[in-house]
């Protein structure tokens, strides 16, 4: 027998007893079977069970086409030039872009302040095509709000609802020039109310968060509710890669009056107390070893105004100011601004372990 004959019958051999010896072993196994089943559990079933075909009540999804069709007319594309120095001294020509709302028939446009502010020249189109040079009426950087006014009359205005009527998980929609590429819109829900956002060295109070997708270009344009009313001026976003939704509107109730001292005074007032404050939470709580855990803590105190008069000082919680509880800043803040120059407000505090209570007279916030 040669070799490849012998190589060929050892292949065939060891083949022959791999495949005998799996058929073998699988020949004497039997299937798997269920155990059975014990009285306890055959009692429960039903050979007849089905799922059940009641479905859960369906809540129509909202037609948005009236309401953009209502909104839109009011909208105006707000384009900026400003000039810029460059490498050497050299002077260029920068344009931004951003949205506005019509808010009467006489051609007053309210926008954000970031829009406009330091722009040599404004222009407004309308949703019809026509484009008008704009002129400043008033600027708040501490709102972030602003007034505009193009020559024009009888123009399609916007109307203003109150936002304090707005609910987490309402359907809104946000309107404006987004990317610079003309008025669009797009929808979302309210995700959060009253928030406050830190911008550049400001903190904005009161905001409106929401789903509805705010890109650059929108600033300035309204939030609107299912009946059209303008609920805020969107103004701010997070940008983030990990982050998506999480867009900001000035509220409308915070707006309209910042709104009327633009167009009547040219500028905003607000009361003034001369502190700087912080929240009260748990690192700081510890840090300062307060006795409190609300509140809004004095952190710094402004020599000569209506704070070191009344005889607050640095350390000092403020937990009541007027009628209002005081947990936060935003909470000072927001009873701070619906207060009047010339108010003598109630003011309770904390020093140490002992709960104070005293008056100070508010005066107009000075000049940044």
């Amino acid at each position: 027998m040669s070799i490849k004959q012998i190589v060929a019958v050892v292949i065939v051999a060891t083949l022959g007893l791999t495949l005998g010896g799996w058929a073998l072993s699988t020949r004497f196994m039997s299937p798997p079977s269920n155990p059975p089943l014990s009285n306890s559990t055959a009692q429960y079933t039903d050979s007849n069970w089905i799922f059940p075909l009641e479905t859960w009540p369906t809540t129509p999804l909202p037609d948005f086409r009236p309401v953009v069709s209502m909104v839109m007319p009011s909208v105006v594309s707000v384009t900026t030039e400003s000039v810029t120095s460059g490498f050497f001294g050299r002077q260029y020509t920068e344009s931004g872009a951003g949205s506005g709302i019509i808010i009467d028939g006489e051609g007053y446009i309210a926008t954000n302040n970031h829009v406009v502010e330091d722009a040599q020249n404004i222009y407004a189109e309308l949703i019809d095509g026509r484009t008008f040079t704009a002129d400043i009426v008033g600027i708040d950087a501490l709102t972030d709000l602003a007034v505009i006014k193009i020559d024009a009359t009888g123009l399609p205005y916007a109307y203003w609802g109150n936002s304090s009527s707005l609910s987490v998980g309402e359907w809104v929609l946000a309107v404006g020039n987004a990317l610079g590429e003309g008025i669009t819109a797009t929808e979302g829900i309210v995700s959060r109310l009253d928030v406050s956002v830190d911008v550049a060295e400001n903190t904005l109070y009161g905001l409106i968060q929401t789903t509805a997708a705010v890109n650059p270009g929108n600033s300035g344009g309204p939030l609107v509710n299912m009946s059209g009313e303008v609920m805020g001026i969107n103004s701010v976003k997070i940008v983030a890669s990990e982050v998506e939704g999480m867009g900001y509107a000035i509220s409308s109730d915070t707006a309209k009056p910042v709104i009327e001292d633009l167009i009547r005074y040219g500028q905003a007032s607000y009361p003034w107390l001369g502190v700087g404050l912080y929240s009260v939470d748990p690192s700081l709580i510890v840090a300062m070893n307060l006795s409190v855990d609300r509140g809004a803590f004095i952190a710094q105190l402004v020599a000569d105004s209506p704070a070191e008069a009344a005889g607050l000082r640095t350390g000092d919680v403020i937990i009541r100011f007027r009628d209002d509880e005081i947990d936060t800043v935003a909470d000072l803040v927001r009873a701070l601004r619906a207060s009047e120059i010339g108010e003598e407000v109630e003011i309770v505090f904390v020093r140490g372990e002992d709960t104070k209570t005293t008056s100070a007279q508010l005066i107009e916030r000075p000049s940044p």
